[in-house]
C-alpha cells in the first residue's frame, strides 16, 4: 500500500484554512497519481491505493468543510464519494478472488470445483466493478474533478 504523501509545512503555525488548502491540495494530488493503471484487473493493488487516496481526501475535505463554500464542497465531497463507491465495487471482488485463490489448494479436490465457480462468481462482479469504475472515471474527467477541488483549496485561502 502506498504511503500518504506528507503535506509539508502542515504544523501549528498554519491558520486552520492555510492548513484545508495544503491538505486538499496535497491530498488531490495523491489521487490522481494513483489513476495510471487503476482498469487494470491484473494489478489489484492499484485500485487499493487509489481507493485509500480516495478515503484520505474525503477525510480531509470532511474535517475542513467549514474552510469551503457550501455549494462547491457539496458537490466535489459527493463526486469523491461516488468515486471512492465505485472503486470498492472494483475492490471488494479483488481481495475475495486473491483469498479464494490463495487457500484453495488446502481444500479437498471434490471442493475445489466449488472454488473455481465463487472465483468465476468473483471474476464477474470485478469485471461489473471495472464498468462501475470506468464510467466513475469519466464522470471525473468530464465534471473537471481535478481542477474544482484545487480550486476549492484556493478557496480556503481567502479571508471571509
Amino acid at each position: 500500500m502506498a504511503s500518504a504523501r506528507t503535506i509539508e509545512g502542515f504544523d501549528a503555525s498554519l491558520t486552520f484554512r492555510e492548513g484545508a488548502a495544503r491538505a486538499v491540495e496535497v491530498r488531490t494530488a495523491e489521487l490522481f497519481a494513483h489513476r495510471e493503471g487503476v482498469m487494470d484487473m491484473g494489478d489489484i493493488e492499484r485500485v487499493h491505493d487509489m481507493r485509500v487516496a480516495s478515503r484520505r481526501l474525503r477525510a480531509v475535505l470532511e474535517v475542513f468543510a467549514p474552510c469551503f463554500p457550501k455549494r462547491e464542497y457539496r458537490r466535489a465531497l459527493r463526486d469523491v464519494k461516488a468515486l471512492a463507491d465505485a472503486l470498492g465495487a472494483r475492490r471488494d471482488p479483488d481481495v475475495a478472488t486473491e483469498a479464494l485463490e490463495r487457500v484453495s489448494a488446502a481444500f479437498a479436490p471434490s471442493d475445489r470445483a466449488g472454488v473455481r465457480h465463487m472465483v468465476g462468481e468473483y471474476r464477474q462482479q470485478q469485471s461489473e466493478g471495472n464498468l462501475l469504475l470506468s464510467d466513475a472515471l469519466e464522470h471525473v474527467d468530464a465534471s473537471g474533478l481535478e481542477v474544482r477541488l484545487l480550486a476549492l483549496a484556493a478557496t480556503a485561502r481567502v479571508p471571509q
